[in-house]
């Protein structure tokens, strides 16, 4: 074989042993990959990583039936309201209180400008007093004439004359007394006092105005009279009665009120099916008209389950329990809770059954609020 023919061959054998190297390589890579080379797990169930209850407090999940409430809203109004007006045209002369006084009854409110009616009740008293002399001097002539008249001194159309003049004096005086007592009425007419007691919510007129009868220069309220006007559903409504308790529930204050039902409108809204609903509330000055308000009415029983709130486990915005299995391993589980309930309770809606026990977590949480 020449040395040409030995090259070629050799170059073969190499390219051969290059190419069968390669593969051999790539295929123990694929089996180091698949884990050829590694220790097997036997198939079957391990307890590594498996927690077991030891002596951690525990508590079980209870089903408990709940009366739960239906919100009405409604408005904070006074039944007692009171619109002061005048009852004469007359310029206001002064205002002595502003908007959120407290006032009582009888205490002045606004006087007017009452120059001219104490001017009229002087006229009518000097009116009267000339009637008086009127009267009198018509009954010393009535009682000459009548004099006179038995000894057949006059005729019969003087005496007739006299009788009338005495009758007429008479009339006037009584009219000129009227005349002074109608004045005295106007001129109280003048200074407008406070029917009853209560707040002042408006005032719509100050010192310089012309004031009208019957124009609206103050409002008033009495706190007492405080009640929650708000639709309820009808099939709500009309399980309630006049004289039911029921609490109102103010969300500007954040607080609770007791109320009792003093009055049900015996109409129904057609639009929202409703009826209109009056509970009264007690006096507290913190309560003012206009307030928004929400009138809870029990609305039936449900159930739903309750567990320790100490159990709950809060990480970011996932809530878990830990719940001890019948053969005492621990399994955590996602839960969602509702509303709160007696104090340490707490409502869950999911995850979880009644008979359940879970792991009891005070420290945890004690941990997790100081994080946040």
């Amino acid at each position: 074989m020449s040395e040409q023919s030995k090259s070629g061959w050799f170059g073969v054998i190499s390219r051969l042993a290059m190419v069968t190297g390669g593969l051999l390589a790539l295929v123990l890579t694929i089996a180091w990959l698949s884990g050829m080379f590694q220790e097997k797990v036997e198939p079957g169930w391990s307890e590594r990583g498996v927690t077991r209850h030891t002596d951690e407090p525990t508590d079980e999940v209870h089903e408990v039936v709940k009366t739960y409430m239906e919100d009405a809203v409604g408005t904070l109004k006074a039944s007692s309201r009171t619109v002061v007006a005048a009852k004469l045209l007359a310029t206001i002369k002064s205002i002595d209180v502003s908007a959120g006084d407290q006032v009582e009854k009888g205490q002045q409110l606004i006087q007017l400008d009452d120059q001219e009616l104490k001017s009229r009740l002087e006229q009518a008293k000097q009116a009267h007093q000339a009637a008086i002399a009127n009267r009198e001097q018509a009954q010393r002539d009535f009682d000459r004439i009548s004099g006179l008249a038995k000894q057949n001194a006059v005729s019969r159309a003087e005496v007739d004359q006299a009788t009338r003049n005495l009758r007429v004096a008479e009339a006037e005086q009584l009219r000129t007394k009227d005349a002074i007592a109608e004045a005295e009425v106007m001129l109280s007419y003048a200074t407008i006092s406070a029917a009853k007691s209560g707040r002042i919510v408006d005032r719509l007129a100050e010192p310089g105005d012309i004031a009208k009868p019957g124009e609206p220069l103050l409002v008033l309220y009495d706190a007492t009279s405080l009640r929650l006007e708000a639709p309820v559903m009808e099939h709500l409504a009309v399980k309630l009665q006049t004289g039911d308790t029921l609490n109102v529930y103010v969300d500007a204050l954040e607080q609770e009120f007791s109320a009792t039902v003093d009055e049900i409108v015996p109409q129904a809204d057609a639009p929202s099916r409703s009826f209109l609903v009056k509970a009264s509330l007690p006096r507290s000055e913190q309560l003012y008209e206009g307030m928004f308000g929400r009138l809870r009415i029990p609305a039936g029983d449900r159930r739903h389950l309750c567990l320790a709130t100490d159990a709950v486990v809060r990480i970011g915005q996932l809530e878990f329990v830990d719940v001890v299995l019948p053969d005492e391993t621990i399994e955590r589980r996602l839960v969602k809770t509702g509303q709160g309930g007696m104090p340490g309770r707490q409502e869950v809606l999911s995850g979880v059954e009644a008979g359940d026990r879970v792991l009891l977590h005070a420290s945890t949480l004690e941990g997790a609020n100081h994080e946040q």
